[in-house]
This record gives structure tokens, C-alpha cells and sequence, in this order.
């Protein structure tokens, strides 16, 4: 048994197709199903069922790929270590985002690591919270920037920092003109039960956590629009359509020419944890570990400088 035998056995089980495995491999359809028959004679057992069109998996095919998976995940762990060890300050992170915090965090973070680490290459994949899971889970991304709770048990994480969320109102609200002489007054969530709310669609995390703090302040939050942009949310605050919540990181980052009022939230002080999660198990590079410590880093500065100014 070979290592490029269960290389082609998994990519045969994913394309259910010899001929497409065969062009994503690199080889000749013929090599392929030679190497797969004789790999099947070793081994005593058929792996696959040929159809006309399309193969299908066997019960032995089944546990032979899943065992297949574990074995070419640890010999990439393995190559993945040695190159540490052989290139130290190189490699390649993939790093996956939601497009809301990333959007508004990775500019920070970014530059600061690229000029600490040049020759590190980093891929950026951006999707929703839900996606992210799955895709970190089946070790498609390195690392992905979420918040808690997790709701993919396969999943690890590191805490890189704590951020408050505010209130976002039109700047004709009463909250708002309030808030002129006023100041420091914080809004308790509960008296915003009769408001309208903008939220964002379902798949992002930050609109569970809306949900969540609103319901546990005792009431269901009335959302009469919904964008997965949160700039959008914003600009629709603005312009007096409704109110909604914000992270802190991203209401400090006024670029629109609809720009809300935002207001601090009375205690106790509602926040989401921002984390960096990976696989159980998952190797990290000496890569991955230079990116946590360089995002914490970054983030107890923003924090510190936020409440420096007050913001």
C-alpha cells in the first residue's frame, strides 16, 4: 500500500467520478483505475461499486477512506512540522473571517504581522460564522476568526480579546438628543422593546447574539429590515429606519456618509469574546502560533487605546 493509493482512493470517493479524479490528479484515467484495482487485490476487498456514470463508495470503501483521511492528514502534519523546523519564521496560513469583524479588524492586524514575519504567506477566506465552523472543522482553513459560543464541537479556540457592544440610533432619536446633555448616560436594553430593529441575516453570528441579549433583557427584538452587511445595517440606522447593535471595534470605524449615533449600554455591559479557533488535534505551525500572538497583541492595544480615549 502506497501513500499516492490513498491519495487517489480520497479523491476518487470525493469526485464519484474516475475521470475527474483523474484530471485533478494529474494522470491518465487508466493509471488510476490500475492503481485502484491493484490496491483493491492487496487488500482483498472491493472499495468502490461501478456504475455506468458514477462509482459509489462500498462499506470496506467507506472505513478505508475515513482511516485514508486520518493517515494523509498526519503526513501533511508531519511535512508541515519539518518545514518548521528546516524554514522557521516561513510557511502559509490560511485564515478564515467573518466579513463584518475582519473587514474591520484585519487591517490592524495584518500589517503588523506582514512586517514581522515577510516571507509568511497568509490566505484570507471570508464567510459566515455557521460556514466557518464546517470549514475549519474539516481543515479547510488553519484558523478562523469567530466569537463564542462555538457551536462545532470539534472545534479549539484562543481568546484574543473582549469587546463591548453598543447601541447603535438615528441622530434624531430621543436617545440620542439625550445623549448630548447627557453624555455618560448609559440605554438598558429592556427600554428598547417597542423599537425597531435592523439586523443582520440568519448565518451570522453577531445576529444571535442581537437576538440573545435582547431576549434576555425580556423581549423579542420587532426587525423590519435585515442585510448581511453591516454597513447597511449602519446606513439604515442613520437614516432613521430603525436601531440596532453593534460591536465596538466596528462602530469606531465611521467610514459611511450615514453614520449613526452610537450609545453605550447600561450594566451589566453586554460583549462577545473574539476568537481565533482551530481543529482538535490540528497541528499549528510555528505560522499560526506567530498570528495568534501578533492578533492579541494588536487587540490589547486597540483596547487600551479605546479606553484611553473613551471611545
Amino acid at each position: 500500500m502506497e501513500l499516492r493509493q490513498l491519495q487517489y482512493t480520497l479523491q476518487i470517493a470525493a469526485d464519484k467520478n474516475f475521470s475527474r479524479a483523474a484530471e485533478k490528479l494529474h494522470i491518465a484515467q487508466p493509471s488510476l483505475s490500475q492503481q485502484l484495482s491493484k490496491l483493491e487485490k492487496e487488500l482483498g476487498v472491493m472499495l468502490f461499486q461501478r456504475n455506468t456514470s458514477t462509482v459509489e463508495l462500498t462499506h470496506a470503501g467507506a472505513s478505508f477512506v475515513e482511516h485514508a483521511q486520518k493517515i494523509m492528514d498526519a503526513v501533511e502534519q508531519l511535512r508541515q512540522e519539518m518545514s518548521d523546523i528546516s524554514q522557521l519564521r516561513k510557511g502559509k496560513v490560511v485564515i478564515g473571517s467573518m466579513p463584518i469583524t475582519g473587514s474591520h479588524l484585519l487591517p490592524w492586524v495584518l500589517p503588523t504581522f506582514k512586517k514581522e514575519y515577510p516571507d509568511i504567506e497568509i490566505t484570507l477566506l471570508e464567510d459566515s460564522s455557521m460556514n466557518l465552523e464546517k470549514l475549519t472543522a474539516s481543515g479547510k482553513t488553519d484558523l478562523s476568526l469567530l466569537s463564542l459560543p462555538l457551536a462545532e464541537p470539534s472545534l479549539s479556540w484562543v481568546p484574543i480579546g473582549e469587546e463591548r457592544i453598543d447601541l447603535a440610533v438615528p441622530p434624531q432619536h430621543p436617545l440620542a438628543v439625550r445623549a448630548q446633555s447627557h453624555p455618560d448616560e448609559a440605554v438598558f436594553l429592556k427600554d428598547l422593546k417597542d423599537e425597531a430593529f435592523i439586523v443582520l441575516k440568519k448565518g451570522q453570528g453577531f445576529r444571535k447574539l442581537t437576538f440573545d441579549l435582547c431576549r434576555e433583557a425580556g423581549f423579542e427584538p420587532n426587525v423590519v429590515f435585515e442585510s448581511n452587511n453591516i454597513e447597511t445595517v449602519q446606513s439604515l440606522v442613520a437614516t432613521g429606519m430603525g436601531v440596532t447593535l453593534v460591536p465596538r471595534f466596528i462602530a469606531r470605524a465611521k467610514r459611511s456618509e450615514f453614520i449613526p449615533v452610537f450609545l453605550p449600554l447600561a450594566e451589566p455591559v453586554p460583549s462577545r469574546t473574539l476568537v481565533i479557533a482551530y481543529r482538535n488535534g490540528r497541528y499549528l505551525s510555528k505560522a499560526a502560533e506567530a498570528f495568534i500572538d501578533t492578533f492579541k497583541q494588536v487587540m490589547d492595544r486597540l483596547a487600551a487605546e479605546g479606553a484611553k480615549n473613551k471611545v
